[in-house]
């Protein structure tokens, strides 16, 4: 969280004589500066995500392989809600944009063999390609509808149209579909509304 202080705040603030400030007068000092001065809990550019998910025990693959369910169910949520926000960061200031998540297939398919010990393991093969399905709404700064549909995307070709090589991003291959269909579909139908207007 970003605190400011306002001219306001700071003029409050010079009116204490610090030479006479103690130990007990001090706190009333920080109270008085923090009681003036605005909070801004969010700075990021861009359109205000929300978003929601349907049930994932209903999900095609969201499939654990070293984690419990509902660890590994916490974890897709954390990350493909930094997905999502990435993308709502190129929107235009003011926006809004309302998303509701409610199927993912993830890349590949967990093989309960392949690991030995019992030990299942996600193989990645061009036959297993990430899909996923949302519902959304994106309304400008005056709350009028840009956008409001159900997207459903499955990059068939997503062993070949990876740009990115950081092996450590375990959901690499579906924010790269959803990055394509960003700059590609969704992007310039805002741009479009916006040279309208």
């Amino acid at each position: 969280m970003l605190l400011t202080v306002d001219q306001s705040s700071v003029a409050v603030f010079e009116k204490i004589n610090l030479q006479e400030v103690n130990m007990k007068t001090f706190p009333i000092a920080l109270l008085t500066l923090a009681m003036t001065a605005p909070v801004l809990a969010n700075t990021e550019s861009g359109a205000e995500l929300e978003l929601k998910w349907h049930d994932m025990d209903k999900f095609t693959d969201v499939r654990a392989t070293n984690s419990t369910r509902s660890q590994f169910h916490e974890r897709v949520k954390r990350e493909f809600s930094e997905i999502f926000q990435q993308l709502a960061s190129q929107l235009p200031d003011g926006y809004n944009w309302q998303a509701t998540i409610t199927n993912i297939d993830l890349a590949g398919d967990v093989d309960y063999f392949v690991g030995g010990a019992g030990n299942p393991l996600r193989v990645v093969e061009d036959i297993h390609s990430p899909a996923i399905t949302f519902k959304h709404v994106l309304t400008d700064q005056q709350g009028e509808v840009v956008i409001s549909t159900e997207t459903k995307l499955r990059d068939m070709g997503f062993m070949h149209s990876l740009r990115s090589t950081n092996d450590d991003d375990a959901f690499r291959y579906e924010q790269q579909m959803l990055q394509d269909w960003f700059d590609n579909k969704f992007k310039p139908k805002v741009s479009d509304y916006a040279q309208v207007q």
